[in-house]
């Protein structure tokens, strides 16, 4: 993956009746971070080799351990455990309550971005285990532009099975990324400026 490779939170009741309504319709939307997390011990509650060797990640940093899961069969994916993505770590958490955290690069954000047509879900912190789009495995053209107007990747990407794309981009990026297909496109603007921007873009319609 090259180097270069709105976030609202939703009520109780909304992820509630948002969630029954796109099982309804047989889109598995869902476990996406709102972004304002509780805060969370500064320590992990175990070791992290306990989590990372249960599911095979044992050894790996947050990158590599993010390139994985994101780029991972949705069927293979494993249901007992959540990985979110922030700009300057990455959580992971299992059914028995145990959490481990992982740095991020000093110099990379690794940002996703799920295009859509005609459905999306609220997203803010992506999470790598349970975070759905609609265009799963499609070929789309992807264009990012620098706040400068530099154009820093035009190329040809296939979303994740999870119908996202990943993006690792430098620290203290901001700009704007258009998606295209069949004619169609749409634009977001992306930021890595703050520990408290998104990592998870669903506002993508392609129009």
């Amino acid at each position: 993956m090259p180097y270069l490779a709105m976030p609202y939170a939703a009520t109780p009741r909304r992820r509630i009746l948002a969630t029954a309504a796109l099982l309804a319709s047989g889109l598995a939307f869902a476990g996406c971070a709102s972004p304002n997390p509780s805060p969370a011990p500064s320590s992990t509650s175990s070791p992290a080799t306990s989590i990372l060797s249960e599911h095979g990640l044992d050894g790996l940093d947050a990158r590599a351990v993010v390139d994985r899961l994101d780029a991972m069969a949705v069927a293979d994916r494993p249901a007992d455990l959540m990985a979110s993505v922030r700009p300057d770590v990455l959580i992971l958490t299992d059914d028995q309550d145990r959490e481990t955290r992982l740095p991020m690069p000093e110099d990379q954000v690794y940002v996703s971005v799920a295009p859509y047509r005609d459905e999306t879900h609220d997203c803010y912190f992506h999470s790598l285990t349970t975070c759905r789009g609609e265009m799963a495995n499609e070929d789309v053209q992807v264009v990012l532009t620098s706040a400068d107007g530099t154009v820093v990747l035009d190329e040809t990407r296939t979303t994740y099975d999870n119908g996202f794309m990943g993006f690792w981009l430098p620290r203290d990026f901001s700009g704007e990324l258009v998606v295209s297909q069949d004619g169609v496109s749409g634009s977001a603007k992306i930021s890595t400026t703050s520990v408290e921007d998104p990592t998870c873009v669903t506002t993508m319609q392609l129009t």
